[in-house]
């Protein structure tokens, strides 16, 4: 398993909430995956939570993008909170997601 950002191109969120690229395997080779991001992040009162489900929901401006010198993948988004104010948040996808021989996954 490695990070994903890492040993991929093409790196987009599709619909708010589908990541999507073209991991590479072990042998060398690329394939197209993809992941719903709605299945393992959730928006806890306008800040992105782990465990959680169906950020996108409740989100408006979601974008994702490469920032820094250590190349961390970062989803951002204005969230909805308990008293219906939209607040930035941003959370890292390495944390939690991984390419394993070509396929994304949850860790």
């Amino acid at each position: 398993m490695s990070n994903f950002y890492v040993s991929s191109t093409d790196i987009r969120v599709d619909d708010n909430h589908i990541l999507r690229a073209r991991l590479r395997t072990e042998d060398g080779g690329e394939v197209d995956s993809e992941i719903d991001l709605n299945q393992f992040i959730g928006n806890n009162n306008g800040r992105f939570e782990w465990g959680g489900v169906n950020f996108s929901e409740t989100a408006q401006n979601v974008s994702f993008s490469i920032e820094g010198g250590a190349s961390v993948p970062v989803l951002r988004a204005e969230l909805q909170n308990l008293d219906g104010e939209w607040v930035g948040a941003d959370i890292n996808l390495g944390e939690r997601i991984s390419n394993d021989n070509g396929r994304f996954q949850f860790i």
